[in-house]
């Protein structure tokens, strides 16, 4: 060893032409004490992040285009796509996290026959889903893109990229069920909203599979950030012309003011950080969590619906919601892993109760308190405020002509 390290010192310097590699076990350890030691942050950091973020541009974007009566989704959608081109313009130059690009072997031809039609359907939907929000709840919208799944399932086969499965079909049923239940449950139903939000949702899917396709490829590898490197700014042309010929001429200063320059900046940052914080997320959890991570934004978001614009929610919707959200797990999951969950689930909570058996019962008490009140509605004047059955009660006496 004594030798290895004179013969390493005596060797005269060379120019560094890219990273250096320990060639030794006593190398690497040196290497390893001389780097700076690297922060590490705890996954539910970046889970956290992750939810508030994605919760935090549906509900600015929501704002934006209804409360302050900025009706124009499609300049909010190019000017996001605006943002994200130049911010990742910018971080291409001047850091290393867009460096993924370098192993990407991208041409004009690819570009053309794999990333424009990708782009087209990318801003299609985004322009949909914005649509939206001019018509339907926040909450209404989260039910029906639980119906996501299915239209990659479907937009797969259809498109050939899959073979057709039958059991697959039969898997995210339960999903179609609880959307069509929560859709007959909706107060405040806009058919207009809910054929943009269903075109949203077939677009996305079609995306996905474009990208799956795409990235099926190991030359075509990129992450999330990557990908928003070559899709934004052929999405921002296109959405920007759309934008010119549908919106522009409408639009005034006076609303662009009412707004405020500093809301928009902080609506696009928030939107592009959106993006590098998945990049952030994908290498630090399972897909178990991303998952169920992304049910509770959902729930999150349909609650936040409710506590900000005083959303109504009835019963029947709440339950197709339900099973839609079961569906989706279901679906993704599996059964057998769903199976092995809760087996596990079970002896935990069994652990639990040997440990702290007091605490465990108040647990439980409270949870079959807690369902009673919902099941037989304790919460539904809050949930569905324009339900009230004593103007049916009156109708129906008026009718038998009875005073009431």
């Amino acid at each position: 060893m004594a030798d290895e390290k004179s013969r390493v010192s005596g060797e005269s310097p060379r120019e560094a032409k890219g990273p250096l590699l320990p060639t030794s076990t006593a190398d690497a350890a040196i290497a390893e004490k001389t780097q700076p030691a690297k922060p590490a942050f705890h996954p539910a950091l970046y889970v956290i992040t992750w939810i508030s973020l994605s919760s935090s541009v549906i509900l600015f974007n929501k704002w934006i285009l209804d409360s302050l009566d900025f009706r124009y989704p499609v300049i909010l959608t190019t000017y996001h796509l605006s943002f994200a081109t130049v911010a990742t313009q910018l971080m291409a130059r001047y850091t290393n996290l867009l460096d993924g690009r370098k192993s990407v072997k991208m041409t004009g031809r690819v570009y053309l026959r794999a990333i424009v039609p990708i782009g087209i359907f990318f801003s299609l939907s985004l322009i949909c889903g914005n649509l939206t929000y001019l018509y339907l709840s926040v909450a209404f919208i989260q039910m029906i893109k639980a119906t996501t799944p299915v239209a990659v399932l479907l937009s797969s086969w259809a498109m050939g990229i899959a073979p057709v499965n039958l059991k697959q079909l039969a898997n995210v049923s339960a999903i179609v069920v609880g959307v069509v239940i929560a859709s007959f449950g909706e107060i405040k139903f806009v058919w207009i909203g809910f054929l943009y939000q269903l075109g949203g949702v077939l677009f996305e899917a079609i995306r996905l599979n474009l990208v799956q396709a795409l990235l099926s490829s190991a030359e075509y590898k990129m992450d999330p950030l990557v990908s928003l490197y070559y899709f934004a700014p052929i999405c921002a042309a296109m959405n920007g012309v759309v934008a010119l010929i549908w919106e522009v001429p409408r639009v005034s200063l006076g609303e662009v003011y009412n707004v405020g320059l500093v809301t928009f900046f902080l609506n696009g940052l928030c939107a592009f950080l959106l993006n590098v914080s998945v990049v952030f997320l994908i290498g630090k959890t399972s897909a178990v969590i991303m998952t169920l991570c992304g049910v509770l934004k959902d729930v999150l978001l349909v609650l936040a619906s409710m506590a900000i614009w005083a959303t109504p929610i009835s019963g029947l919707q709440a339950f197709g919601y339900t099973i839609a959200l079961s569906g989706m797990i279901y679906y993704k999951l599996g059964g057998e892993a769903l199976k092995g969950y809760a087996g596990e689930a079970g002896r935990q909570w069994a652990e639990f109760g040997s440990t702290r058996p007091a605490l465990r019962k108040v647990v439980a008490i409270a949870g079959v308190i807690l369902l009673v009140f919902l099941l037989f509605g304790g919460l539904a004047p809050t949930y569905a405020p324009e339900y009230d059955p004593s103007q049916y009660l009156s109708n129906a006496a008026g009718k038998l002509g009875v005073s009431s």
